[in-house]
């Protein structure tokens, strides 16, 4: 378990590092260059591997339904939270809830499950819940949002299935299809699959170390409240509200609880922050709790992993 931590951090770590060392020009390109090629290549064949060879009946049955209620739960508190006692607006509300229960099941997610919990379901079944579920509802209310504001905004449909219709998204359910029919490519074609599926997770990790480098937050300082409970609320209170589900209300132990709550532990997605401005709704408050959870996530997975880990 601590060496698929110490994997995380380590390459995350040399992006840190080349960052520091590299001309700001070169670890721009690098980034421009990698990202679009995991974004489009490299992680949707990682799905389509994965996904292909994962339990159906365990993804829907246990992990979805936990992240799919921790994630209602954490948003909730969140949204109380910033309208009666922090007195927000309604767009800062719910740009806050989504960046306190919408987390990065992909980037960092996949490679904790993989090294860590030992298999991909419990992250896959989050991303699954993320981009179909959960995503479209909070569109539909940042559009609202928007238009309370008097802001011009995306079409909500067309953005509704932009979410939903993405390269990771369509690889899913590709590789669902195969898991459904049983069958699996001819190893010819299968192999150089896995194999350029594979070189997503530390391509991603990488790029993260990166990101992180060039992160100037707190720039606002009236956000620092809504910053430390939406804060508090992503790395306390829905591992925690995880782990209260998993155990008590679906009967889990072991890696299968350890691997839920860890989920919940995981940082914000970067998605927010991109859908946030999409609806030109407040996004400071989102870059800030993406970095701030990104910083202090792996700590808190940790600490799961020694309080869960069998």
């Amino acid at each position: 378990m601590l060496l698929g931590f110490s994997i995380v951090l380590v390459i995350t770590g040399i992006g840190l590092l080349a960052a520091a060392l590299l001309p700001r020009a070169t670890t721009a390109l690098i980034q421009q260059g990698l990202t679009p090629a995991i974004y489009y290549v490299t992680n949707p064949l990682l799905m389509v591997v994965l996904v292909a060879e994962i339990d159906l009946g365990a993804l829907v049955g246990v992990y979805a339904p936990v992240a799919l209620v921790t994630a209602v739960v954490a948003g909730g508190c969140y949204a109380l939270g910033s309208r009666l006692v922090l007195r927000r607006t309604a767009g800062q509300t719910a740009v806050g809830a989504m960046a306190s229960s919408y987390v990065n099941a992909g980037n960092i997610g996949l490679p904790i499950a993989i090294y860590a919990v030992g298999g991909s379901a419990p992250a896959v079944s989050v991303l699954v819940t993320q981009l179909l579920l959960i995503a479209p509802v909070y569109l539909t209310v940042f559009g609202w949002c928007s238009r309370q504001a008097g802001s011009s905004q995306p079409r909500l449909g067309r953005t509704v299935l932009r979410s939903v219709a993405n390269p990771v998204t369509v690889a899913t359910a590709a590789g669902a299809v195969l898991a459904l029919v049983d069958w699996v490519p001819p190893e010819v074609i299968w192999t150089p699959m896995d194999m350029l599926g594979r070189a997503s997770i530390p391509l991603l990790l990488f790029v993260f170390g990166l990101s992180l480098a060039s992160q100037r937050p707190f720039r606002d300082r009236v956000l620092v409240p809504d910053i430390a409970w939406g804060s508090f609320v992503k790395l306390i209170l829905m591992p925690v509200a995880a782990w209260l589900l998993g155990h008590h209300a679906w009967g889990l132990q072991g890696m299968e609880l350890f691997g839920v709550v860890a989920m919940a532990a995981l940082p914000t997605a970067q998605n927010v922050f991109l859908f946030s401005s999409q609806f030109r709704l407040p996004n400071l408050l989102v870059r800030d709790i993406v970095f701030t959870s990104a910083v202090l996530s792996l700590p808190v997975i940790l600490a799961v992993a020694l309080l869960l880990g069998p």
